[in-house]
């Protein structure tokens, strides 16, 4: 493959898998808005907005537990609410999903095995004063849990190498215990290190839960049956065997799982057929596993589908984020990026709601050196918001058509922080600047032609977007 390196407003280098002149991911123009800061001993693992569209951010911050975040000013995050993990059995907070009005927390340290595994559900109807329901602890389950997820009145717990565990939720005060399933773990590989077995990532989808067992590839198992789970299909990429393997997290688009395997990024898996599933396509810009687990700059961990674009979006640990333009699943093309390999940060969780963006920063050594912690809130222009749909009434650019220096005005929410990019038409970012009023940008230096210019309330999380000619 051929790598070509991309600069922007700092110099940060990434080597992509191919370049395409243009798609429509181009246009995305990526912008941190704001961000949240930690330390290396209370770690954000990852987050989500509120589903319901209130303006609050939930974060499972491991050591400090649930914290809840009023985002209605994106520039200005407000702490509102805490939930220790004193509260819940001392069980760190390591992942959450939400289901109406309740959150649902995977409790446990999954990095060391003092914790056992568990979860907590939180009532967030008024998320400034959420309210903790109830907690549950599986005994003798040393090694914490690694995600939740909730498929009407059944949670589904990964509870690392304990397994797949089935509790009822249908009283939201009285967790309630119904199964457990781990599934063998030998496979892809015989008498294999127990310990790279682990319940990680998961979807569930009308009593199918799509299963990353780390070590153990992905398992399709159905829960129809809640009392006895029957695994119904396995995969593990035959040419990782032998080879260091970790499937991580998953995300189900009709027939097709898309999978974050870590050091080499993603697999596109048909699982039409269940017991026979096949790889339909791959982004492994790094030639895993000929790769080194250590040296990567790539380590999937978290992921995200945008489906009107057919995007996807990547935490890769040390390079931060990654977008993957998955239109054509047998050539998967990355396309854009936030942070790089050389900012001594690297990411865990990864979130997306509307035109945000929400990044989770962890303290490590191993398997890439990280030195800072907390939340980085992000911008970017979905493509379902086409440029011909958008207002245009809320900025002025004057002079339009111009070629030398001009003004872009406000007409509306003066006095406010706002944020301008200025495009090609083939989506490259080539300018960005704050303002509240009013900005002089000079263009001298543009080629003649068209362009983009895209003005964002960084309160309000409003934009709009207008043609400009230079001539």
């Amino acid at each position: 493959m051929k790598y070509k390196i991309l600069l922007f407003t700092t110099v940060i280098s990434i080597f992509f898998q191919s370049f395409k002149s243009f798609s429509q991911c181009n246009t995305y123009n990526i912008a941190k808005v704001s961000e949240i800061t930690s330390t290396c001993s209370v770690l954000p693992m990852t987050m989500i907005h509120d589903i319901n569209g209130l303006n609050y951010l939930y974060v499972a911050n491991k050591e400090a537990g649930l914290r809840i975040y009023d985002i209605s000013q994106l520039t200005t995050p407000v702490l509102v609410k805490n939930i220790p993990i004193s509260a819940m059995g001392n069980m760190e907070a390591m992942n959450l999903t939400q289901q109406g009005n309740y959150l649902y927390l995977a409790l446990g340290n999954h990095f060391n095995a003092t914790q056992n595994a568990g979860m907590a559900i939180v009532d967030v109807s008024t998320p400034a004063n959420a309210v903790l329901k109830d907690f549950w602890e599986l005994p003798s389950s040393g090694g914490g849990s690694g995600i939740i997820k909730t498929e009407g009145n059944y949670a589904y717990l990964g509870a690392m190498k304990f397994g797949l565990v089935v509790l009822d939720i249908s009283d939201k005060s009285d967790i309630k215990f119904v199964s457990q399933f781990i599934p063998n773990i030998n496979y892809p590989t015989k008498n294999p290190n127990p310990n790279l077995y682990n319940a990680r990532g998961m979807e569930v989808k009308n009593d199918i839960v799509y299963l990353c067992y780390d070590a153990g590839g992905i398992r399709i198992i159905n829960v129809t049956n809640k009392s006895k789970p029957v695994e119904t299909g396995r995969f593990s990429n035959p040419d990782l065997n032998g080879k260091p393997r970790a499937y991580n997290n998953v995300v189900l688009d009709d027939t097709l799982l898309y999978v974050a395997v870590d050091y080499c990024g993603l697999e596109i898996l048909n699982i039409k057929d269940s017991s026979k599933i096949k790889i339909s396509g791959k982004w492994n810009p790094y030639n895993c596993p000929a790769s080194n687990w250590f040296t990567s700059p790539v380590h999937a961990n978290e992921i995200q589908f945008n489906k009107n674009c057919k995007t996807l979006f990547l935490s890769v640990g040390k390079t931060d984020m990654i977008s993957v333009d998955v239109s054509d699943i047998s050539y998967p093309d990355s396309c854009n990026y936030y942070g790089g390999a050389s900012n001594d940060i690297g990411t865990w969780g990864l979130g997306i709601y509307e035109n945000q963006i929400y990044l989770s920063y962890v303290c490590s050594v191993i398997p890439f050196s990280s030195n800072w912690s907390g939340i980085k809130i992000l911008s970017y222009t979905p493509c379902t918001n086409s440029i011909d749909k958008n207002k245009s009434d809320h900025f002025l650019i004057s002079p339009n058509p111009g070629n030398d220096i001009i003004d872009v005005f406000l007409n509306k929410y003066k006095n406010e922080k706002h944020l301008v990019n200025i495009y090609n038409s083939k989506g490259k970012l080539l300018f960005n600047t704050n303002f509240e009023n009013s900005v002089k940008i000079d263009i001298k230096q543009l080629n003649s032609g068209i362009f983009y210019f895209k003005v964002l309330n960084l309160e309000r999380n409003e934009y709009s977007i207008q043609k400009f000619l230079k001539l």
